[in-house]
């Protein structure tokens, strides 16, 4: 079974990878390994999920913009990869980063939300090593930021 036809029966359309929103670029392919930047959660109709843990955001919300998350670092890497999501070895880190109050704890269960799905869709080789930590704010106000290290097979 291909990556498109698991997004496909997991009902899940990839949007449009979102452009940078500072001086940097989406991807950088170094040595096997694809380095994605930090993805914000984008809603279906393009509007980004804000707010922090603890606060104005609760875990089930929290953990499904880290899933909108996954789906953005999907759609980044099958840019990247010319539209390949064959070329996808492994997928070797997620970094979370959760807007969160002090006292709000359970980051790990907010990123589950992205690591789920890349397991969802790529099977044992998207389980992976991951950080989860909490901030204060996060760009635009995002509720959710994640990046990826990802190791590609050779075009």
């Amino acid at each position: 079974m291909t990556i498109d036809t698991r997004l496909t029966e997991l009902g899940i359309t990839l949007p449009t990878p979102a452009a940078p929103v500072a001086a940097y670029v989406a991807t950088v392919e170094a040595a096997g390994l694809l380095h994605v930047s930090g993805q914000l959660p984008f809603r279906e109709d393009g509007s980004l999920i804000t707010g922090r843990l603890g606060q104005s955001v609760d875990l089930e919300a929290g953990a499904e913009a880290a899933r909108r998350c996954g789906i953005m670092l999907i759609a980044q890497i099958k840019a990247a990869l010319g539209g390949d999501l064959g070329r996808v070895e492994r997928i070797v880190k997620l970094g979370a980063f959760i807007a969160s109050t002090d006292d709000f704890t359970d980051q790990p269960k907010v990123a589950n939300g992205a690591s789920e799905l890349m397991q969802a869709v790529f099977g044992d080789a998207g389980r992976h090593a991951r950080s989860a930590v909490g901030v204060p704010v996060l760009p635009l106000g995002a509720a959710v930021e994640i990046d990826a290290i990802v190791a590609i097979r050779p075009a």
